[in-house]
């Protein structure tokens, strides 16, 4: 009965956990940053070379996506103890 109460004390996260999930936070607001932007000064002038640019149409989505995959992998990643056992 002991080990009943001492697995409903335990954690579901651990600071590694939480690490992977910052790393990931931080990778998605990078990629909102690099999608911003494009906005012109004179709103009757379009400038197609800022709004489609490299980052803003492929760099900026892929890290975005590859930071949802690092949310992930930190929500399902189990502990170090609890792989041992």
């Amino acid at each position: 009965m002991s080990e009943q109460k001492k697995n409903l004390h335990t954690a579901l996260f651990t600071k590694e956990n939480y690490t992977w999930m910052l790393i990931g936070g931080i990778v998605i607001a990078l990629s909102l940053v690099l999608m911003s932007g494009g906005k012109s000064n004179d709103p009757n002038v379009f400038n197609p070379n800022e709004v489609y640019s490299t980052t803003r149409i492929t760099i900026a989505p892929a890290m975005f996506l590859l930071g949802l995959g690092i949310e992930i992998f930190a929500i399902f990643k189990k502990p170090k103890a609890a792989v041992a056992k």
